[in-house]
Parts: C-alpha cells; sequence; structure tokens
C-alpha cells in the first residue's frame, strides 16, 4: 500500500457547499451510474449558458477534452502543433498521443502565460521553413487570463486554430466574459483540486458545428448513430458519469462564491506581504480577472522555491513549486522551442501557498505567520 504523506493544510482540497448530497442521493436513486446521462446533459447546458457557447461535450477529464480537441482539428502523425511550454504536462501529452510534434513557446512576465510576441516569432520561423501548425494550445495559468486579443491576432495572421486550456480558470472573466469562449475550441477541467469538481471530469466547448459532432462521436468510441455495432473511426470512452455531473451540478451553483473566497485567500496572502512587498504576483491586463485559483507567487532573490517548500513542510503545510518547462522536460527532448528565459526563473521562484475554500482563521494564522519570515536578501 502507498503511504500518502499526511498534511495538516492542504495545498487546495476540494470544498462542498452542502448540498452535493441531495444531488448524488437523485442519482443514485434514478440508478442512472453510466458514462452519459441526465445530468451530464444538464451540466453540459450549464456549461453553456454559463460561456454562451454553441456545444459543450463533457468528459471525463481534462486531458482527454485536449485530446479530442485536437483530433478534431484534424491533427496527424508528424503534424506541428503550438504549444505553451509554461503548463501542466496534461497540456502536451495529448500531442505526443496523435503522434504530433510539439513546438513550445515561453512566457510573458505580465501573466505568466503565453508570450504573444515569441508566438509571432515562432510562427514565422516555421512558416520560413514551409510549416503550418495544426493548432495552437495556451492556457490560462493559476486561473491568471492569458493577453487573449494579442494572442489571437497572431492565430488569425496565419489561420491556425486555437484550443483554450481553461482548465484552472473557470471564473476568470475578459472584457466581461469568462473565459472559455476565445479559442476555436475551449476545455475546462473539473478534477478535484480545481474550483468546481466532478472528482474527476473535464468539457469541451466549441461554437463549430462539425467539430462538435466529431468530438462527441469520438468520446462515446465513434459509434454510428444510426447502427450501433458499427463504429466509424478509432474512438475512446471519454464520456463523463451522470453521478459525476451530479456533483458538477450543485458546485456550479456556487462558483461565484467560490471565486469570491477564491480572491479574498489570494488577497489575504498580498495584505501579510504589504509591508515587505518582497512576494511578486501576476499583473492583470486591463479588462481582466483572475479567479485565483491558486494562490501563486514569485519569491525574492536569496529564497528559493524548494528551501521554503520544506521549511512549510516541516509544520505540515502542503504547499508546490510552479512547474518544470515543458521544453526542459527529457520526454520532450529536443523539440523546436522559442524561450525567453521566463518559466526558468518562474520554475526556480515560484510557489504555490494553500487555497483550498475551507482554509479557517486559525490555518490562515499560521501560514502567515511563515509568510512573514521570508526575508529580502
Amino acid at each position: 500500500m502507498t503511504n500518502h504523506k499526511q498534511y495538516k493544510i492542504y495545498l487546495s482540497p476540494p470544498w462542498q457547499s452542502g448540498d452535493e448530497l441531495n444531488e448524488l442521493k437523485k442519482a443514485l436513486e434514478s440508478n442512472w451510474l453510466a458514462p452519459g446521462g441526465p445530468y451530464v446533459e444538464l451540466f453540459e447546458a450549464e456549461l453553456k449558458k454559463l460561456t454562451g457557447r454553441k456545444h459543450c461535450i463533457a468528459t471525463n477529464t481534462g486531458t482527454a477534452a485536449i485530446h479530442l480537441a485536437l483530433k478534431s482539428l484534424g491533427v496527424r502523425p508528424g503534424d506541428y502543433v503550438i504549444c505553451q511550454s509554461f503548463c501542466f504536462v496534461a497540456l502536451a501529452n495529448p500531442i505526443a498521443y496523435l503522434g504530433a510534434i510539439p513546438v513550445f513557446i515561453d512566457s510573458e512576465r505580465e501573466t505568466w502565460n503565453m508570450d504573444p510576441n515569441l508566438l509571432e516569432h515562432a510562427m514565422k520561423a516555421l512558416a520560413d521553413d514551409g510549416i503550418r501548425p495544426k493548432a495552437i494550445l495556451y492556457a490560462h495559468i493559476y486561473g491568471n487570463p492569458a493577453k487573449v486579443h494579442e494572442l489571437k491576432q497572431v492565430a488569425d495572421r496565419y489561420e491556425v486554430p486555437m484550443v483554450e486550456d481553461a482548465a484552472e480558470a473557470l471564473g476568470s472573466t475578459v472584457d466581461g466574459d469568462f473565459v472559455g469562449v476565445h479559442g476555436k475550441i475551449s476545455i475546462f477541467s473539473f478534477n478535484g483540486n480545481k474550483i468546481v469538481t466532478t472528482s474527476g471530469g473535464g468539457a469541451l466547448l466549441t461554437d463549430d458545428d462539425a467539430i462538435a459532432e466529431e468530438a462527441r462521436s469520438l468520446a462515446s468510441q465513434a459509434k454510428d448513430p444510426t447502427n450501433g455495432s458499427l463504429h466509424l473511426d478509432i474512438g475512446y470512452n471519454y464520456k463523463l458519469s451522470n453521478v459525476c455531473a451530479a456533483l458538477g451540478i450543485s458546485q456550479l451553483q456556487t462558483l461565484a462564491k467560490r471565486v469570491e473566497s477564491k480572491r479574498a485567500i489570494f488577497n489575504f496572502y498580498q495584505q501579510v506581504n504589504e509591508e515587505k512587498n518582497i512576494l511578486i504576483s501576476t499583473q492583470n491586463q486591463p479588462g481582466a480577472m483572475s479567479n485565483r485559483w491558486m494562490s501563486a507567487f514569485l519569491l525574492p532573490d536569496g529564497e528559493t522555491a524548494s528551501s521554503l517548500k520544506e521549511k512549510f513542510e516541516n509544520k505540515g503545510i502542503e504547499v508546490r513549486r510552479f512547474w518544470k518547462p515543458l521544453h526542459t522536460m527529457p520526454i520532450y527532448h529536443p523539440q523546436k522551442s522559442f524561450v525567453n528565459g521566463v518559466s526558468d526563473v518562474l520554475f526556480e521562484k515560484g510557489i504555490c501557498l494553500p487555497s483550498g475554500l475551507g482554509l479557517s482563521e486559525d490555518e490562515l494564522k499560521l501560514i502567515k505567520g511563515l509568510v512573514s519570515l521570508i526575508q529580502k536578501p
């Protein structure tokens, strides 16, 4: 049996509002326990209503949604796909599933997301080599909206569709619109640590009828709609379960409260930091609002993420370092990459502090004491 480290305070555990059991009980009583079902349809309808998108396909993971997105865009072995380097590895892995080739793009300093200037440079360099990528994969890191308008301008100029990874950014907005509307295809994740969870799940959203039809078919083993024993393609078992969707429906009803609470936790850390002004956070672009899913900061010179992580964990508090840039991963080396060094700094200096919605005042005081010990060199 695996020994799991026990923390007194976890990084981002699930939080229940108290109504989840009612919906789960209804799902169990209906005996509709298989993938698909009325709660899945309702969950998809609520996500369409939230974002204003035409189509939504609920999936069993966010990674599955990315995989479906790329395959629905026609990505095949040997194709090139632009991918953000500073992100969880699940963004890049579906590129490999399809035998395609990732081209990694570094981050800009303000939002820590894909750098539009580097994207422009990459697209020009690839075009000079006679390469036209099949898709651009970018993300909203830790809930902080990317520079979506600048990225879209580049994508439109080179006529390459964008896949928007909004896995961590449900409830974040740009110019008053929820994220999840800025890509040809957008995806969400509802993993256990996300702001809204289905325990494990995701969703693909698009306004394109053909893409939606293809993705929905592939998620259901590509069955012929008129002949269930005939399969038209190599499909996948990617549908969300009815029980998981019931949990998601309940959690979605409190999204506004969850965003407010996440932002309050982030503001608490900001207030702790005010006197010393040593922790650095993202700078929101004009018109953008982050859900602050994760309270993430850069440490000052003289303090490394690994050393601070040890101090917190010695007190039973889970914190997490930022991701290792994908272009430096052995599994993706060597690959084409366009870098500026920003993601290397993020990895070295970045730390995620506890951001769970159930944090008590006593727990916050304990964390505050440790944060206060951070000193400028």
